[in-house]
C-alpha cells in the first residue's frame, strides 16, 4: 500500500505545540494550499489542510515556522475517530508529517526585499582558462539572467553529437 502526501503552503496560523503526559511534543498545524485551477470568477482558491507532526520536528517546525511562512511538508494521510460530548462518532482525517522544510528566508516572510542582488564578479587576472575567475573574493552571479557558459555561443558541429 502506498500512502504518501507531499504538500507546499503557507502556515495559516502559527502551530499550536502541547506535550502528551509522556513529555512527547506534538505540534498541530494548518496548510492553506493553492488548487491547480481558478473559479468561474478567476480567483484561485485554496485547500486549507489540518496536519500533525510529532517529537522534535514539532518543536522545530514550532519554533521557526510563524503564521504565512511557505514551508514543505512530506507524511501520509490518517483518518482517526472518537465520540464527541454528544455520544456521537467524529472522524477527522489529518496529514501526518514526517518532515518540514521552509522554502522562504525569513526575510521574505516579514517583508524585506527578499531578492538577493550578487555582486559582479571580477575579472580573471591570472587565469589559464577562457571565462575562469581565479579570484577568491569573486562571488558567483546566481541570478536568473545570468548566462551560465559565459555569453559565448559554443561551436558544435553535427559530428560531435553523440547521437
Amino acid at each position: 500500500m502506498i500512502n504518501n502526501v507531499v504538500l507546499v503552503g503557507r502556515l495559516v496560523r502559527d502551530p499550536e505545540l502541547r506535550y502528551t503526559p509522556q513529555n512527547t511534543a506534538v505540534a498541530t498545524f494548518t496548510l492553506a494550499v493553492n488548487r491547480r485551477f481558478k473559479n468561474a470568477q478567476g480567483e484561485r482558491e485554496a485547500d486549507f489542510i489540518n496536519c500533525v507532526i510529532w517529537r522534535q520536528s514539532a518543536e522545530n517546525l514550532a519554533n521557526w515556522a510563524k503564521k504565512g511562512a511557505l514551508i514543505g511538508v512530506t507524511g501520509s494521510i490518517q483518518v482517526r475517530n472518537y465520540e464527541n460530548k454528544e455520544g456521537q462518532r467524529v472522524y477527522v482525517t489529518e496529514v501526518l508529517a514526517d518532515n518540514f522544510q521552509m522554502l522562504e528566508s525569513r526575510a521574505v516572510r516579514e517583508g524585506g526585499s527578499g531578492s538577493y542582488s550578487a555582486p559582479q564578479p571580477q575579472q580573471p587576472q591570472n587565469s589559464t582558462f577562457a571565462g575562469t575567475n581565479t579570484a577568491s573574493t569573486a562571488t558567483p552571479d546566481f541570478g536568473r539572467d545570468a548566462d551560465p557558459f559565459g555569453g559565448s555561443p559554443m561551436e558544435i558541429s553535427d559530428d560531435d553529437l553523440p547521437f
